[in-house]
């Protein structure tokens, strides 16, 4: 059966996977962003609706004074005796915790805390009850360690050395996994760029000694510079209910003329994983490609998802793919019959804090419209944002000037900021980013007013670990506004 890569485009990156019965649970990591840890579900490993989120209250997460790409590090989701166990490490707040839920659509547990120094996490459950936890040690030469886990409380046993790199002593990203006896290693070497790969180790007890795969790594796209799809590593693997097994990876696709580049964040792909002599084989030894086949273990669906399409009045609040930059203040977004209705704070968007709510850019042609109703006195500004950090992001805002309402394109790329294009405009307006690989065209009721490079808000040019959203904003440029924005609609499509 043919299917397409990457499973989850935009910016989905460090994917952990498990399987309940028939269905398959997945996770990636969040940053800064708030709610954190998206959750999505699947019958096929193709086809995945989103669910939720882990860490949706800021009990659970505090990201207020976050940089860009702080905040959650890769996650691990696993399912034990009836509970989903996720975790996880703030790298920015207190370090590697994990959360507990019987449903992973519902509500999550406050954090247990995990008193070790590292990102990175792993949670595996032996048969005889026993839990493993298994980070990076950042603290130590030995950066892979592994201990016992107290589940309750979460306290740790003493911890012991399992592995010391293949080729990179900054090793990370750690995932056990039994089969048929034997505990597999699955590991993230070379850095999360070009180098990145995947390598693999066995041993007959979760502690070791691990012997590596005499054919690591397993998984690299390094040698191929021009290739589309790059950077692929940060594995996990899980077996369907036939036995046949997968692994999924990020990996980004990049675009563009050399030096190539990619701006809709790490991704992620999927590939057929095989057994031979008792090592892992990831896609019979072959690159993974934008269309792949295998046998997947469920039919494929026809309808799009919210990663394709998305329309919405906001008449029952803010669905599952929409994500803040930190914690909000949530007087900020108001839903109801009449849209969203946003009140700008002092905040501009090249500044944490900012009133904006927005959803990944997942594909490299797609459509971003939203219909605006705001009449803002001097200094508000209300919008479509089109965001990749606090220093590279593109906006069209409404604004009032010498006493007229007027859109304007506003451009941040680094330290520079410029106007590139103005039109009047009246109380409702529609305002529309269209994009393609190269470009964002940005439209005022339909015509276009400018355009701005995508190259700009890459990982190459803005650093990061993130992707871009694009979603409505609102500001009082320095003071908080008294006029309200309201969003009556907005359409994703790609």
């Amino acid at each position: 059966m043919r299917y397409e890569n990457p499973i989850l485009p935009g910016f989905h990156p460090d994917p952990t996977i498990c399987r309940v019965g028939e269905t398959f649970y997945l996770a990636t990591s969040s940053f800064e962003y708030f709610p954190g840890v998206p959750l999505y579900r699947s019958e096929n490993l193709v086809d995945w609706e989103p669910i939720g989120h882990a860490l949706t209250r800021e009990s659970q997460l505090d990201v207020r004074n976050v940089g860009p790409s702080g905040g959650i590090f890769a996650p691990t989701l696993r399912h034990n005796d009836g509970t989903f166990y996720l975790v996880t490490t703030n790298v920015s707040g207190d370090g590697n915790f994990f959360v507990t839920a019987e449903d992973p659509a519902g509500e999550w547990s406050d954090p247990t805390y995990v008193d070790a120094p590292g990102f990175d996490p792993d949670l595996f459950f032996d048969g005889d009850g026993t839990c493993y936890f298994t980070c990076h040690d950042e603290d130590t030469e030995n950066p892979i360690r592994i201990a016992e886990l107290d589940v309750e409380t979460g306290e740790l046993g003493e911890p012991k050395t399992i592995w010391t790199g293949f080729r990179d002593p900054y090793v990370e990203a750690p995932h056990i996994v039994e089969r048929d006896g034997t505990y597999h290693l699955l590991l993230a070497e070379g850095g999360t760029h070009a180098g990145h790969m995947v390598v693999a180790a066995r041993a007959d007890h979760p502690t070791g000694p691990y012997e590596g795969c005499p054919d690591n790594p397993v998984l690299t796209h390094w040698g191929r510079p021009r290739a589309d799809i790059r950077a692929v590593g940060h594995a996990d693997i899980v077996a369907d209910d036939n036995r046949n097994w997968w692994l999924v990876c990020l990996g980004i696709r990049q675009r563009g003329p050399w030096p190539r580049y990619h701006h809709l964040g790490r991704e992620t792909f999927l590939a057929p994983l095989s057994w031979e002599d008792g090592w892992p084989v990831v896609n019979g030894g072959e690159p993974l490609e934008a269309e792949m086949e295998a046998s997947l273990p469920g039919e494929r669906q026809t309808k799009p998802n919210t990663l394709e399409y998305t329309e919405t009045t906001f008449a029952d609040g803010l669905d599952v793919e929409w994500q803040f930059r930190r914690n909000p203040d949530y007087e900020r977004y108001q839903t109801g019959a009449e849209g969203l209705r946003l009140r700008g704070g002092p905040e501009t968007l090249d500044e944490s804090g900012s009133t904006f709510v927005g959803r990944r850019q997942t594909a490299f042609d797609c459509r971003a419209e939203l219909s605006l109703s705001f009449d803002p006195d001097n200094g508000e500004e209300a919008g479509l944002a089109v965001v990749a950090n606090e220093r590279h992001h593109y906006q069209l805002g409404v604004i009032r000037r010498d006493g007229q309402r007027e859109a304007v394109v506003r451009l941040r790329i680094g330290d520079a900021t410029d106007v590139v294009g103005r039109t009047p405009v009246g109380a409702s307006t529609d305002l529309a980013v269209v994009a393609d690989t190269d470009d964002y065209r940005f439209r005022v009721d339909g015509d276009k007013l400018a355009s701005a490079a995508t190259r700009y808000l890459s990982t190459e040019v803005a650093t990061g670990f993130t992707g871009v959203f694009l979603g409505p904003y609102a500001t009082g440029n320095g003071t908080t506004c008294e006029t309200d924005a309201v969003i009556e609609r907005f359409v994703y499509e790609s």
